[in-house]
Parts: C-alpha cells; sequence; structure tokens
C-alpha cells in the first residue's frame, strides 16, 4: 500500500509524463489510441523523468486509475524490438487495469490481456473493459469483482498463454465468454485491421 507521500510523487510524476505524451501522438495514433483516449486514461510519455524513474526514460506511462487515486504507473516499450516490454516499479503490487470500468452503468465487461487492448476496447470500441498485465495476471480471487455481471468477455491473444487465460477465467466466472483473437493476433492488432464494428462483432454486440 502506498504512504500517502508516495502516492503525492506518482501523482505529480503521473502528471509530468501526460504533459509530454504530445511528444508520442504519432505512436499512439498508430495504435489506433486517439487523443480523447490518451486524455481519459491519463497516458504519458517519459520524456524527461523525475529522480528515480530515469530507467524508463523513453517509454510510455500508463497510470491504475481508481477511485480513490492512482495506485501505480508501469512503463511500456514504444519501440518495436526493446525488452523488456513492460517494467513495473519495484515491489510494486499487481493490480487490475481501468477499474474505474466497473463503474460504467453495463450488464457486460470485457477482461483484456494487457493495458494497450484495454483501452482499445473500452474506450475505442466502447465497452467497458478491464485489464490483466499479462496472460499470467489472473488470480483466483478477482472473481469477485464480476459477480453483478450477465456476461463476461474475455479477450485472449491467439496464443498458448492467451488461451491460458482464458480457460482460468472461465473456471472462475461462470458468465465469461472467451472470444480469442486469431492465432499470432491481439486486440489491438485486430482492431488496427477491423476497427470498431469489426470488433463489436466479433464479441457479438
Amino acid at each position: 500500500m502506498l504512504s500517502t507521500d508516495a502516492k503525492k510523487s506518482l501523482n505529480e510524476a503521473a502528471e509530468t509524463y501526460h504533459s509530454q505524451v504530445v511528444d508520442i501522438q504519432d505512436y499512439l495514433l498508430s495504435r489506433g489510441i486517439d487523443d480523447h483516449a490518451g486524455r481519459t486514461h491519463l497516458l504519458g510519455y517519459v520524456k524527461d523523468p523525475v529522480i528515480g524513474h530515469e530507467p524508463y526514460q523513453g517509454r510510455l506511462s500508463i497510470p491504475y486509475l481508481t477511485p480513490s487515486g492512482l495506485a501505480d504507473l508501469r512503463f511500456r516499450s514504444i519501440k518495436p524490438d526493446e525488452s523488456p516490454k513492460y517494467l513495473s516499479r519495484p515491489g510494486a503490487e499487481q493490480h487490475i487495469y481501468n477499474v474505474l470500468a466497473f463503474q460504467d452503468d453495463s450488464d457486460v465487461i470485457c477482461i483484456c490481456e494487457g493495458e494497450i487492448d484495454t483501452i482499445i476496447m473500452h474506450s475505442m470500441v466502447k465497452i467497458p473493459a478491464v485489464g490483466m498485465p499479462g496472460s499470467n495476471g489472473w488470480k483466483h480471487w478477482y472473481y469477485r469483482a464480476f459477480t453483478d455481471y450477465k456476461k463476461v468477455l474475455v479477450l485472449t491473444d491467439g496464443d498458448s498463454s492467451g488461451h491460458e487465460m482464458g480457460k482460468k477465467i472461465m473456471q472462475a466466472i461462470d458468465v465469461a465468454v472467451v472470444v480469442a483473437m486469431p492465432e499470432g493476433m491481439d486486440v489491438n492488432e485486430v482492431f488496427l485491421a477491423e476497427g470498431e464494428e469489426g470488433m463489436r462483432k466479433r464479441v457479438g454486440l
């Protein structure tokens, strides 16, 4: 749990990086993320890192926003071959991404594999969506957050780890429906190929 001072520092960092996101607008647009979605999710760019964030320079900043404020920041590479793709703060706890979606008036929600896919479904396809920080991100107690939904759409990558994530969630949530992306593709790639209408058709909405 973050201390008050740590939360304040993290909030200041998120705001700083959000003010620098203009430098990577072309990158975000290439991923199908428009300006409104970027503002909604407070996406940022670590152009000038705050003290202690030097390892994240040049990366996309992804805030984990909650009803009580910022819970964490994760940092994603924007370079195709950079490894690792994601970096978390040392000792950071794992969280469900985009928990503000639970406040939307909807009896349907998506679970995605990763933050970018979640942003695409929530802000571009316009279906409430939360995300796991990777295919191994599902924890057995997360099912409690989905008990009031009539349908939970589990959008998995078209690979073996995505299939395994889908199986785990189906075992935990009886109204879960797995929607696997084509082999070798993820939600973002399918959205870029098929658009909002194509994605909504794939999930049956």
